[in-house]
């Protein structure tokens, strides 16, 4: 038997129960996995909710990391012992599950579970973000939103090692200073014009692109930050979706394009999943990439880890511990 905190019915943070299931073997393909740390992201929230559609009842947690207990006929990818991290797939809200081995990938002896816990599933979307979806280079001006979070943090610090000029958008003074720290050049409060403060400082050029994981509150703003022939990249709902919009708003400000990548959709391959892992792990153990894990919870308090988040209480990545 194993613990694992699943959801009935679709609703606020009080629909999650911690519940005993039992476990079994893994099949072909499959290994058997004990966590040590979990990953809270803002798409368990969705899911949990109701904005993304899921068979119930279900179970939370696209991203954790452990050790692998047991194999299953014809995995070669790992070994009983092996420490991995994963950022794909369902199931990490549990203290041990069975998974296929495709979806896991090899943790580097410097990285410890929380840390890949907090950093697999953002980092990968920050790759994907900085590296795929637009490959930032030098000199390009990015606004990034919810820059004190998960995903954000890691992508203020990598865009600036690859020389971009970032301008943060955050919701406190508190959250200011730490980006800054973070290296984030600029730094605005959501409170404020951050639309006409980010046309500003790019000389009313706009910027390259804009990264808006917030959604329904900030979208139509963040279009108006963007230079001609700029990016949209809407890639979270955390005010709730954005609104549906005419091609049209994309022309009058200036032949704009618009995207909503999904992590998932460019590491769908073993091979593009272990490039993009490598590059990250790989960044983090030479310390350009510094995980920050504002906060961590027991696993059985999975609910209030998510009032906290919806509540925008937290910073950094958040960690459930089994």
């Amino acid at each position: 038997m194993t613990g694992i905190i699943r959801f009935h019915e679709t609703g606020g943070p009080d629909v999650l129960r911690w519940e005993s299931i039992e476990l079994g073997e893994p099949g072909r393909g499959e290994v058997r996995l004990r966590h040590g740390a979990v990953g809270v992201n803002f798409i368990d929230i969705y899911e949990r909710n109701g904005l993304y559609e899921k068979s119930l009842p279900a179970t939370l947690g696209k991203e954790a990391a452990g050790v692998v207990e047991a194999v299953g006929p014809g995995v070669k990818q790992v070994k009983v012992g092996d420490r991995v991290s994963y950022a794909q797939g369902s199931g990490g809200y549990s203290e041990a599950r069975v998974m296929s081995a495709d979806d896991l990938v090899r943790l580097p002896d410097n990285i410890d579970d929380q840390t890949a816990a907090a950093a697999t599933l953002k980092g990968l979307t920050a790759q994907m973000l900085l590296r795929q979806v637009h490959r930032v280079k030098k000199g390009d001006a990015l606004l990034i939103h919810a820059a004190a979070g998960g995903v954000g943090t890691i992508l203020v610090q990598w865009a600036r090692h690859l020389g971009a000029t970032v301008i943060a958008v955050v919701g406190s003074s508190a959250k200011a200073d730490m980006v800054r720290e973070l290296g984030a050049q600029h730094a605005l409060l959501s409170d404020d014009d951050w639309v006409g403060q980010a046309k500003a400082i790019t000389g009313g050029r706009g910027v390259a692109v804009a990264y808006d994981s917030v959604g329904k509150d900030t979208f139509m703003r963040s279009l108006d930050t963007i230079r001609t022939r700029g990016l949209m990249v809407s890639y979270g709902n955390a005010s709730g979706a954005p609104p549906a919009i005419s091609p049209l708003e994309l022309s009058k400000r200036g032949s704009l394009y618009l995207t909503r990548p999904t992590m998932f959709h460019f590491t769908s391959t073993r091979a593009a999943l272990t490039k993009a892992a490598s590059e990250l792990f790989d960044l983090m153990g030479r310390g350009v990439i510094k995980v920050h894990i504002g906060q961590t919870y027991p696993l059985k308090e999975a609910a209030r880890a998510h009032a906290d988040l919806e509540a925008r209480r937290t910073t950094g990545s958040t960690v459930l511990l089994p």
